[in-house]
């Protein structure tokens, strides 16, 4: 789905709700430039078949219309399938407005075609809730990438990759590094970069989050290899700047496959 194809169907979707196209107009992606924040959350369920498709129907009927219904989006929706914590969803929402963020579950409260699609996991009995733990991070967009762009649509997966830096300052020059070739070796090198994000509110700060889309995981090796390989690369990761002291202390480094539903 292109931004053109999402944005036509937010207004749709709004005018049928009663929700006037204004208020899905003013809380869409920002005009290309502007910095969108994005709130990833990461749902830690329950083990058993039961509990992962009462978050999938959750997921694809009750959330994703709702926050549609509120104009943001689109939504990213992914299964953990390597890494440490299976089973695990999770779920990547952009938007403009950070305050629309931070009021979601507030928000989502109010809306009564939500609370009665939600009910079976937004109000599972206390005794079998169908996750364990729900953590969010919210970060903002890169100045150099400060959008979301949505992978072509076809099958693929996706690195979500977290670098936590020792000091604001070395956090700085990592993101720094970025700016000065980064995003264009990741492309130069077969990757698809889908977001970059400054961490704002989470656990482990500073630190920032991006997400890459690969074919296979093949392709993922591949493009590692070429990354790696890249002599632009190896001139910036060798630059004194960079290189005199560590600029990231730990790498989380996971990868995920996108639900049928999800729209990135």
């Amino acid at each position: 789905m292109n931004r053109r194809d999402w944005l036509k169907g937010t207004a749709a979707m709004a005018a049928a709700a009663g929700i006037s196209t204004n208020m899905a107009e003013a809380q869409a992606p920002a005009a290309k430039g502007a910095r969108s924040y994005f709130l990833l959350r990461r749902y830690k369920l329950q083990q058993g078949a039961p509990f992962s498709a009462a978050a999938n129907k959750y997921f694809s009927e009750a959330l994703i219309p709702a926050l549609t219904r509120m104009g943001l989006g689109p939504v990213g929706v992914f299964n953990l399938t390597y890494g440490d914590g299976t089973p695990t969803m999770f779920v990547l929402i952009p938007g403009s407005d950070l305050t629309a963020l931070a009021m979601l579950d507030l928000n989502l409260a109010k809306d009564a075609a939500f609370v009665a699609a939600a009910a079976p996991f937004w109000s599972a009995p206390a005794t079998a809730p169908p996750f364990l733990t729900v953590t969010s991070t919210v970060s903002l967009g890169f100045e150099g990438f400060p959008q979301l762009v949505v992978p072509a649509k076809e099958p693929h997966i996706v690195q979500i990759r977290t670098y936590v830096s020792p000091t604001y300052a070395a956090h700085e020059r990592k993101v720094e590094m970025f700016h000065q070739g980064e995003f264009r070796i990741f492309g130069e090198a077969g990757a698809k970069s889908v977001f970059y994000g400054d961490n704002l509110i989470g656990p482990d700060l500073p630190s920032l989050t991006y997400m890459l889309a690969h074919k296979d995981l093949a392709a993922m090796d591949e493009t590692w290899k070429n990354f790696i390989s890249h002599p632009d690369w190896k001139k910036l990761s060798t630059n004194p700047r960079y290189a005199s002291e560590p600029t990231v202390s730990r790498i989380d480094n996971l990868v995920l496959t996108p639900t049928a539903y999800s729209q990135v």
